[in-house]
């Protein structure tokens, strides 16, 4: 039975790679390995290249390189047990890739060691920083972080001035690094508008489904429209979309009651929310991912880490619903945190 099984896993491991090819060129693809060949491979975390989200960004920004880069193929594995990392990133080191995208920070022990397997392949670590002084410097691995607590705090600023009940929301995935940033950094910016002002902060339970759980999302969101929050932050993949979705559904919603996004603009990629999205807190993963992968071509790839950028997104619909000294207020903060006049204070751990 345990050969039968192992058998099994083989197939449903070729399977997932032979099957999810994208952004491929239209002359016949040199085969990955030889000289002609320039390969990407990404890596999900756990869910879906389609998340409408963190993965789903990470597959454009390589989707973005494709383009760049004539003659150049990617595919894309997906991930459904944290367990499968390092398999999963085997699939393409094996197959002699020259670059693997891996997203999250939760795969970062399994990135570091596949990179220090591989020299001769390039990785891209999406929100992995890398302590050199435990793991050494890895001189083939780039760890993409962004400063989610920036994006956070301006989404805070942006809430505290729209609500009316002084209380805000907030339903995330699980408790990491990059999303506790995001939190911290909402419930900063907030305070920094109404010292006063009450966060409610809710973190999906550790776990497999942690980023892909809209149920849990949904109905975490509406305990916190029951506690009478009017803006609600939702920052956990499908988890955060399934806040969303509530929230829209909510009278109110779009008048008095708002959402927030996350990740990527989500006006875009969560249609169902757009009642309520005044805007998304960005982390801009695409361009990040493409710009490393342009670099590795270029040859002016360099390992260690590397600092993406953050953002708000378009106001959209909302724009001529947020007052002017608001929008103004908001964009002045976004502006002094880029350039360092303004700091969020937020510190992990």
């Amino acid at each position: 039975m345990k050969a039968i099984r192992a058998l099994a896993l083989a197939a449903a491991a070729a399977l997932a790679l032979s099957g999810c090819a994208g952004g491929t060129a239209a002359a016949p693809a040199a085969e990955c390995g030889t000289a002609d060949a320039f390969c990407i491979g990404l890596v999900t975390d756990s869910g879906k290249v389609d998340d409408k989200s963190f993965n789903q960004s990470a597959w454009e920004g390589v989707q973005a390189a494709v383009k760049a880069i004539p003659g150049s193929q990617s595919k894309y594995v997906e991930t459904t047990d944290t367990k499968d990392y390092a398999a999963n990133i085997k699939q393409f080191t094996d197959k002699k890739y020259n670059v693997v995208v891996t997203v999250g920070f939760l795969m970062t022990e399994a990135t570091q060691a596949a990179a220090k397997a591989n020299p001769n392949v390039k990785f891209i670590g999406i929100d992995q920083f890398q302590d050199t002084a435990k793991v050494g410097e890895i001189a083939n691995l780039a760890g993409l972080t962004f400063p989610e607590d920036q994006a956070g705090y301006a989404a805070g600023v942006l809430a505290a001035k729209l609500s009316k009940t002084k209380v805000l929301g907030q339903v995330l995935g699980m408790q990491i690094a990059p999303v506790e940033k995001f939190a911290k950094g909402f419930e900063a910016g907030a305070k920094s508008v109404a010292s006063d002002i009450k966060v409610i902060t809710v973190y999906h339970p550790a776990g497999d489904n942690a980023f892909t759980d809209p149920a849990w999302g949904a109905a975490e969101a509406q305990k916190q429209l029951d506690q009478k929050a009017d803006v609600i932050f939702g920052a956990g993949g499908k988890t955060g979309n399934g806040a969303l979705g509530q929230v829209a559904k909510a009278s109110g919603a779009g008048e008095s009651i708002f959402c927030i996004g996350v990740d990527t603009d989500q006006w875009n990629t969560v249609p169902e929310a757009q009642k309520c999205l005044v805007t998304s807190a960005m982390k801009l993963i695409s361009e990040g991912t493409a710009d490393q992968i342009k670099a590795i071509k270029g040859a002016t790839f360099k390992g260690g880490n590397v600092t993406g950028k953050a953002g708000l997104a378009e106001y959209h619909a909302f724009d001529s619903k947020v007052p002017a000294d608001v929008k103004d207020a908001v964009s002045k903060v976004v502006a002094d945190l880029k350039s360092g006049a303004l700091q969020t204070g937020v510190k992990l751990g």
